[in-house]
């Protein structure tokens, strides 16, 4: 299956190549023949000198350096950016974080990103021994391992069992509806991402075993096992959320105990992530892309994205869904281009999340002196973008250059074979 990716991959290019040329092309040069980077650097000593020059862009009122210096891209935009394009970034660091005695969460969702819609997302980390309560939602649930190891469990809608381990860059999905839980089983226990297909999604109104429970008469839960009421006497009188208790047993153990009676499902809710080979490898990066054709339990699609410092996220956009991003390591920024002549280009951060509508074109660029690694997650089963050096390669060169006047032989030249990330 994972050729089949590649295969997929190789009719466009995923990230960087000619687009870069193309941008420079189609970009109008600033006076005196710089850079419009080596511009807005200017500017900036300019805002911050003696001499007159700059004195439009200064500030004389309050100010917050601190988030100044961390969104430089908002304070001295691109020259091509323009206005009315709403915040489509938002920090995990400003989220309310649950703390409980197994560990910790908090939550991004419509709520506090409104461009948001259609995806929500989850920070957990659980201690060693550390669960998630039984539970269940309606949406599915998309994970990615940040750190540590979980011991995770689900049962379908036909009985059949699963459990396994999860390490750092592993991922899982888990249906909507079907039950499940988390444990922290690492030397620390685990950090992980979750991203539900719901914007509206509230990881503090699930449907708990406990809660439940709770909430049904004894005599009914005693009719419905046929056991004796003293049987529920300990059934705690509120949720227990996040709570720390031993370490499960031996996975083979716990294995052969869920899938005895209806066996195992037939697709694997884990995906071991951490072990698989980049979909597409170039001098500026990396990318594995996880989706129904190499993960066939999954409803969401995903690209796992890794930039070398200046690489580059090819000119693109995804024809299929809304693109919600999170920031793993380092610092990138990112322009999106809206219909009606707007874009806006903004910073980002390890922890941030990001978010694309549909069709709208974007690109990220590595601004940092070490890797960049990012998520780009779509609430669909298949993976699709469409880059602007593929559209260009193939569309009549003449047309092409009717449009941008670059000339035909530059049209030409666009590389119709994939490259995957562009080098600085």
């Amino acid at each position: 299956m994972e050729g089949d990716n590649k295969d997929r991959l190789s009719r466009r290019k995923f990230l960087g190549g000619s687009a870069v040329l193309a941008a420079a092309a189609i970009t109008p040069a600033v006076a005196g023949g710089k850079s419009q980077e080596q511009d807005r650097q200017q500017r900036k000593k300019d805002v911050s000198g003696d001499t007159k020059t700059g004195i439009n862009e200064r500030e004389l009122g309050p100010q917050n350096p601190a988030a100044e210096q961390t969104e430089e891209e908002s304070v001295f935009p691109p020259g091509t950016d323009a206005g009315g394009q709403p915040p489509f970034k938002y920090p995990f660091a400003l989220a309310h974080r649950r703390i409980e005695e197994g560990g910790w969460t908090r939550q991004v969702t419509v709520r506090d990103l409104p461009i948001s819609k259609k995806v929500a997302g989850v920070e957990m980390r659980l201690i060693r021994g550390g669960v998630r309560e039984l539970h269940w939602h309606v949406g599915a649930e998309w994970a990615y391992m940040t750190a540590g190891t979980a011991r995770i469990t689900c049962v379908d809608h036909k009985g059949r069992g699963f459990v396994e381990d999860v390490n750092k860059g592993d991922l899982w999905l888990f249906p909507g509806g079907f039950p499940h839980s988390i444990q922290g089983v690492g030397d620390d226990g685990c950090q992980f991402l979750l991203v539900f297909n719901d914007g509206n999604f509230n990881e503090f109104q699930t449907f708990l075993l406990t809660d439940w429970m709770h909430h049904t008469p004894d005599s009914v839960l005693a009719k419905n096992f046929q056991v004796s009421e003293d049987v529920f006497r300990n059934v705690p009188e509120r949720e227990l959320f996040i709570f720390p208790r031993d370490l499960p047993r031996p996975l083979e153990e716990e294995k052969r105990e869920v899938e005895a009676g209806n066996g195992a499902p037939p697709d694997s809710f884990a995906f071991f992530a951490s072990k698989m080979q980049p979909t597409k490898v170039s001098p500026g990066g990396s990318v594995k892309i996880v989706d129904s054709h190499n993960f066939p339990a999954t409803t969401i699609a995903a690209a796992i994205v890794t930039l070398k410092p200046g690489g580059l996220r090819e000119l693109h956009w995804h024809p299929n869904e809304d693109e919600w991003q999170y920031y793993v390591t380092g610092h990138a920024r990112m322009t999106v281009f809206s219909a009606g002549g707007h874009a806006r280009t903004m910073d980002f951060h390890a922890g941030d999340v990001g978010y694309i509508e549909q069709s709208m074109p974007h690109y990220i660029e590595n601004m940092g002196n070490e890797d960049c690694v990012f998520l780009e997650v779509f609430p669909t089963r298949e993976y699709q973008d469409i880059s602007l050096a593929e559209w260009l390669a193939h569309t009549p060169s003449r047309l092409v250059n009717q449009h941008i006047a670059t000339g035909e032989d530059f049209v030409r030249a666009i590389p119709r074979n994939e490259i995957v990330i562009r080098p600085k």
